[in-house]
């Protein structure tokens, strides 16, 4: 039982990361790769303000969720200034950068990882208090982008992503909208991290490097890019597929390969194949009209 309440733990984490980078690469068609460091964000401030200055579990998770929102945005803000492709090379480096900090300073526990987490609400309701807390939060956050994605404003961002430069023409400012999308979907990865250390009470630097990256970007490429449920099938067979090789009970030095394999082979596959992912994207204004007819 245990297992399974683990699992469904981790299916709703992938669920609302996924649905946040969707709204991020996919909605506002911002190109970024690190979304995996502000999950790592949320976790690490999270876990040390819990643990090693005695915040409130609550509160410590909301502070490592605004903390990476508040990172993200000092890493757009300069970067889509210049151009929205120097956000790819910012948050590549801003990625690197931060996973080498967490390896090489002490409070973190270094590359050995972050022990002896505070727990949250296992020890007093129980596991499965706890998956239905995280399912919640997955629930939340895919209803959130699908109000933004639906609502006037996701008809702004389709507006600044099909053509920014009408979009600027209209007197609306993109580099605003840009960087509050990004944010938002950086302080829902954070919240998720932060749920994750306190669930897990263990973590390290590895858990959130470019395996990390490629996995979250098969979930939205495999499930459907600008889609409500796209990210969320994508995130459900990406978690249960890695699961299924565990049990092939292959050297471990051949599963975080071949896991890496699986996620890149299966971008490239529906790249070349089906594009459009398992859930084709429908447009933006049309899917709002035909919800108000």
């Amino acid at each position: 039982m245990d297992y399974l309440l683990t699992l469904a733990i981790l299916i709703g984490l992938s669920v609302a990361l996924a649905s946040s980078f969707n709204l991020i690469i996919g909605y506002a068609g911002l190109i970024s790769i690190a979304h995996p460091v502000f999950y790592a964000i949320g976790a690490y401030v999270s876990a040390l303000l819990a643990r090693d200055h005695g915040v409130p579990v609550p509160l410590a998770m909301l502070c490592g969720a605004l903390t990476a929102a508040v990172a993200s945005a000092a890493v757009a803000l300069p970067s889509l200034r210049v151009s929205g492709d120097y956000l790819l090379i910012a948050s590549i480096g801003f990625q690197l950068g931060v996973l080498e900090a967490i390896k090489n300073v002490s409070v973190t526990g270094g590359a050995g990882g972050l022990t002896n987490i505070p727990p949250f609400l296992i020890h007093e309701a129980g596991r499965g208090a706890y998956a239905a807390l995280v399912l919640g939060f997955a629930a939340l956050t895919v209803w959130l982008n699908r109000a933004i994605a639906h609502g006037p404003y996701g008809r702004a961002l389709s507006a600044m992503r099909d053509d920014e430069l009408a979009f600027a023409g209209l007197g609306r400012d993109a580099v605003a909208m840009k960087v509050a999308v990004f944010a938002f979907g950086s302080g829902v990865a954070g919240l998720a991290g932060a749920l994750y250390a306190h669930y897990f009470r263990f973590v390290t630097p590895e858990q959130f490097e470019i395996l990390q990256s490629a996995a979250l970007l098969t979930m939205v490429v495999v499930g459907g890019v600008r889609t409500t449920w796209g990210p969320v099938l994508g995130a459900v067979l990406l978690q249960a597929l890695p699961q299924a090789i565990t049990f092939l009970d292959l050297p471990s030095a051949l599963l975080g390969p071949l896991q890496g394999l699986l996620f890149t082979g299966l971008v490239l596959v529906f790249m070349f194949w089906r594009p459009q992912g398992l859930i084709p994207a429908g447009d933006a204004w049309r899917a709002s009209r035909r919800e108000e007819a």
